[in-house]
Parts: C-alpha cells; sequence; structure tokens
C-alpha cells in the first residue's frame, strides 16, 4: 500500500500509545500524513511516548496530538473524533488471565467501547474504521475471546445499517504478535536475564506467530480493500510454545533448563483464525483471507428448507494445520525483533 492514501489525513487510533500504535506511528509520522491522534487513559504512557517521538521524530513530531479519553466514555473521546477520517480501534482489555476475573470490565470495554468508538465515528463522518481483533474470538472459550468475538458480531450488525457516506467499518484478526506488551517472549527473555528456568505450559501448545510488522500490514490491507462488515485474516505460521523456548534460548545463548508448569486458567491447546462457518464463505487473496459479512437477515423461515452444504466441506484454519516452524525456522522469524537485534544464527 502506498503511503499517498493517507496524505493529508487524520488518523485516529484508540489504544495508541500499545505496540500496535507505536508501530503505526513509527511508519507513518514521517510520511505525508496530516496527522495521527492518540487516545488512551494511561497519561503515563502517553507522557512517555510524547517525549520518545520528539527525540526521534523532530521534525515530524508535531503531526502527533495526545488525546486522555476512556472508549467506555462516549463523551470522553468525543473530541478525538472531530474533523478524523481513519479510525484504528486497538484499545482492549487483552489479557487472558485479568478478563478471566474481571470479565465485566472486558464486556465494559471491548464490547462496549468497540461500539462507542462506532457511534463516534458516525456521528463525526469518518470514513472508514477497522477494528482489531483476535483468534481467541474464533470459538472463544475464555472472557477475552468472548467479548472479542461480540465486538466482531456488534461491528458486523452495525455495519449492516450503514447508508451511503456512513463509515465503513472493517475487522481484522490475528494471532500471537510476537513481542507485543504481555506475551510470552519477553518473558522467555526475562527468565534467561534473571538465570530461572524458562517456564511453558504445554510443549505441544501451538501458536500462530506474526510480527507487529506482520499486524500492521493485515490492518493497513484491510483499510485498503475493505468493505462494510468485511473481516480480514492473515496467513501466518505456526510453531508450538516448546519449539519456541528452545529457538529463544539458542539465540540467547542460555543453558537455562525448560520448566513445564501445566495449561494455565482460560488457555487453548491451539488457535483458531478462521472457523468453518467464515470459511464456508471466505475469499482466499493469497496471504489473506477476506471474509465477507454474513448477509442473511431475520427471515428465518427459508433456513428450515434451505441450508449450505459448504459447512459441512470445510475445514478451519487454525495454528495445528498451518504452516508449522521448526527451531531453526522459529528462529530466523524472532531475529526481526528488536530483542534478538544482537543475536545471530
Amino acid at each position: 500500500m502506498t503511503d499517498s492514501i493517507f496524505k493529508d489525513k487524520v488518523l485516529v487510533i484508540t489504544g495508541g500509545t500499545g505496540s500496535f500504535g507505536n508501530a503505526v506511528c513509527r511508519r507513518f509520522l514521517n510520511t505525508d500524513i496530516r496527522e495521527i491522534r492518540i487516545v488512551s487513559r494511561d497519561e503515563k504512557k502517553q507522557d512517555d511516548m510524547r517525549h520518545l517521538y520528539q527525540q526521534e521524530f523532530p521534525d515530524a513530531f508535531g503531526k502527533l496530538k495526545f488525546y486522555i479519553g476512556d472508549v467506555r466514555d462516549f463523551n470522553s473521546i468525543q473530541g478525538a473524533f472531530k474533523g478524523a477520517d481513519y479510525v484504528f480501534h486497538a484499545a482492549a482489555l487483552k489479557q487472558v488471565p485479568s478478563c478471566e476475573f474481571y470479565p465485566v470490565e472486558a464486556v465494559k470495554t471491548n464490547i462496549l467501547g468497540s461500539d462507542n468508538v462506532i457511534s463516534a465515528c458516525v456521528q463525526h463522518h469518518v470514513k472508514k474504521a477497522i477494528f482489531l481483533s483476535t483468534d481467541k474470538a474464533a470459538y472463544p472459550i475464555n472472557a477475552m475471546g468472548m467479548t472479542k468475538a461480540l465486538m466482531e458480531k456488534n461491528v458486523v450488525a452495525r455495519s449492516r445499517q450503514m447508508e451511503e457516506g456512513d463509515p465503513v467499518l472493517c475487522l481484522t484478526r490475528y494471532g500471537n504478535v510476537m513481542a507485543s506488551r504481555g506475551s510470552v517472549i519477553p518473558l522467555f527473555c526475562e527468565q534467561i536475564e534473571a538465570g530461572n528456568p524458562i517456564t511453558i505450559t504445554n510443549p505441544d501448545m501451538t501458536r500462530f506467530m506474526m510480527t507487529l510488522e506482520d499486524a500492521v500490514d493485515l490492518v493497513l490491507y484491510a483499510f485498503e480493500h475493505g468493505e462494510q462488515g468485511d473481516l480480514f485474516v492473515q496467513k501466518a505460521p505456526a510453531a508450538t510454545i516448546e519449539t519456541l523456548a528452545k529457538a529463544v534460548l539458542e539465540l540467547k545463548k542460555a543453558d537455562s533448563r525448560i520448566t513445564y508448569i501445566g495449561t494455565r486458567h482460560g488457555e487453548k491447546l491451539f488457535e483458531v483464525l478462521v472457523t468453518k462457518e467464515d470459511m464456508a464463505r471466505a475469499i482466499d487473496m493469497g496471504n489473506y483471507f477476506r471474509i465477507p459479512a454474513d448477509n442473511r437477515d431475520l427471515n428465518y423461515d427459508k433456513f428450515i428448507s434451505k441450508g449450505n452444504h459448504l459447512f459441512e466441506q470445510a475445514e478451519e484454519y487454525d495454528s495445528h494445520n498451518t504452516t508449522r516452524l521448526d527451531v531453526e525456522g522459529m528462529k530466523k522469524l524472532l531475529l526481526k525483533l528488536d530483542l534478538f537485534k544482537d543475536c545471530t544464527m
């Protein structure tokens, strides 16, 4: 995608102090984008981010604006959306254990908060909004995934109500973003530096492996190609947690041992990016799947006499049946991360 799509445009990023927001800023701050607005409720992270970009992008820093606001509070985010062209909605509660113990808080942020963002987009005539979801929303078994799944359902439902001139609402769903805040790779590195064993849950547990740049590319692809209610998924390799741990140990040239602690609260053995139901209508775009919105209506009677055989033939796309990385392949992917910039194969 060419940078000219954002030429002279105003982009709002909710939850913009997180890993994704920082990656977007680094990608576009030095381009001809007019303004990037960071919306979050954490003034400390905003202040840290402000000073960081003042130093790293002195000539372009003026394009970066900060707004204190909470997506749970509709009125608090209004100012950030005035005059905005596009929105990337990344604000979320995304820690599985936290959401398990405080599921209502996850509902407030992940479901109701995202609905507030949609309403703000409509009210201020935003052209397009991309809502970031997770593989945990496919066949969800934990509160985080359940709230993200309902966020997806609501985005599609609201997209059906849009009229000409209203914003286009699209979704992206992606798996584990390596080395993002709260992910397991920084934890492994901390355990190694402290001289402690690496703790892994189930050695056969698989997870999709994406870099932060892959996550940004997915959102930009959805931005460029998405139509009302579309969901986009990027094809990604996967690895077992044991393979990941061994790759980290080898790159760090550490002799720490691996300790198995068992599956944690709310965790899956493998993750699904595209369900069988989604795959029945998915369009293969090469490196991506595009899943158009379910266009069925409330006229249920016709489904009594007519079904869809594709649902029986479709196969889900999950971290067990995608391309599987071995230790060497995992090491090559890890070398793309800043955490391993001083490491070699």
